[in-house]
């Protein structure tokens, strides 16, 4: 499955928004630094869908706020 992401950095919390079906908006504590916040992306959404972090990569936009992320189950 692919779905579209997107990511607000340094945020007060970490949470995962479902804005329509696809789409999604992940708030992340982790600030856009040397890769830190793609890696707490996949971590959280890999614990939102249930599935192990291998499984969930970022396909697209990995330099940039909005992200093509794709998840195998």
């Amino acid at each position: 499955m692919r779905i579209y992401v997107k990511v607000i950095p340094r945020s007060s919390k970490n949470e995962v928004v479902e804005i329509s079906q696809g789409e999604y908006k992940v708030k992340l504590t982790a600030p856009p630094v040397d890769g830190e916040a793609n890696k707490m992306l996949v971590e959280i959404l890999a614990e939102h869908f249930d599935v192990p972090k291998s499984l969930v990569s970022i396909i697209g936009g990995k330099s940039t706020r909005k992200k093509l992320v794709e998840i195998l189950k």
